[in-house]
């Protein structure tokens, strides 16, 4: 891996959440039943939701140990817990008592799991979806930042029902005022989000203007209505999934994870190093991996996963601001399904992404 990667720290929960869009990620690998998946872990929520297929086997790494405690604390709970008694503890919902549940589920973790979560109170308290330093960065826009460019009346007044026409007038008239201009471009700098919402070392490779690039993404979405559903944005501007569900704790897609969680492995290494000894896979979720490589780096990992695919797998992954194509770099191996891509990534909810990719092994 990258050299400026391995000093990176593992040891605290950098997302609590995924913010990759689990609807597009499972109909752009087109999931089959009994399917190998490799995927990387991180807050869990997409790995989850890849076991609706009912697969034979989901693989989940991450270098994070952290992370890993995040997602056994995640299965331990979905486990144990029945919907509505997840949503309250995990943090969607309120009506239960947090850190007494946590005690009735607590015998179910790994001894690093338990010695992790008993120091976590707090966090537990609060909420687990609330836990992780990007939360806390987007937490600290919405208490702190967006109250100085508008109020809750006009937030709220964005996610409501309008079409297409009437939202872009309300984002034209209302929301892109000079103040928020201003604010949002600092607030998501590459300096601002680097030190408080990610780390420098994953913006390494990025050579563009990150506050101008994520403005950009932000008013194409904001000015069409299908901001109006998109609960990321909500989390994002309101602190709360308040007009919908990430995809795994849909009510239908929690009672069959829960009916799978068996099917799971967690893995600690890189993705590459973890699917070795599970052979040959027919799906990967690979999140926004390559953004943190350079070039030369990102050629030698897609030619491991090209070993570790068959003809026809499938593999989905995002870029942000960095352009990495496996279909480029090695074009013997691997196609990119153009059309379908595109079509994904124009009702993405995750809209601060470059673009969504979904590529073939051949």
């Amino acid at each position: 891996m990258t050299k400026h990667l391995q000093n990176v720290s593992a040891d605290y929960i950098r997302y609590s959440n995924c913010w990759e869009d689990a609807d597009v990620l499972c109909e752009g690998l087109n999931l089959q039943q009994n399917s190998k998946i490799l995927s990387i872990a991180s807050a869990g929520d997409n790995t989850f939701s890849l076991l609706t297929a009912n697969p034979e086997l989901v693989v989940a790494a991450d270098l994070n140990s952290a992370q890993l405690n995040l997602m056994r604390l995640k299965i331990a709970a979905i486990s144990e817990l029945n919907h509505q008694e997840y949503l309250a503890f995990s943090g969607f919902t309120e009506g239960i008592k947090r850190v007494e549940t946590y005690l009735k589920i607590r015998s179910n973790l790994s001894s690093e799991a338990r010695n992790y979560w008993d120091s976590k109170k707090q966090e537990i308290e609060t909420g687990i979806i609330f836990c992780g330093k990007f939360e806390r960065y987007f937490a600290f826009f919405h208490e702190k930042i967006l109250p100085f460019i508008h109020g809750k009346k006009t937030i709220n007044k964005l996610f409501e029902n309008k079409v297409d026409a009437e939202q872009l007038k309300f984002y034209s008239e209302k929301w892109n005022s000079l103040r928020w201009k201003l604010l949002f471009k600092i607030f998501f700098s590459k300096f601002i989000m680097g030190r408080f919402g990610r780390d420098p070392a994953f913006l390494k490779e990025v050579d563009v203007p990150v506050g101008k690039f994520i403005y950009e993404k932000a008013q194409r979405h904001l000015s069409s209505a299908n901001c109006q559903g998109n609960y990321f944005l909500s989390y994002i501007l309101r602190g709360t999934f308040s007009n919908g569900l990430p995809h795994y704790v849909r009510l239908h897609n929690y009672e069959i994870v829960k009916s799978n969680l068996s099917h799971l492995r967690l893995e600690k290494n890189y993705a590459q190093e973890a699917a070795r000894k599970y052979g040959v896979f027919d799906h990967l979720n690979l999140s926004n991996i390559f953004e943190y490589m350079n070039s030369r780096e990102f050629k030698k990992v897609a030619m491991d996963f090209a070993n570790l695919t068959k003809a026809g797998s499938s593999i989905a992954y995002w870029n942000l601001m960095v352009s990495r194509k496996l279909n480029e770099v090695l074009p013997e191996h691997f196609v990119c399904e153009n059309s379908k891509s595109a079509e994904l990534e124009r009702i993405d909810k995750g809209f601060f992404y470059g673009n969504f990719n979904i590529v073939n092994k051949i």
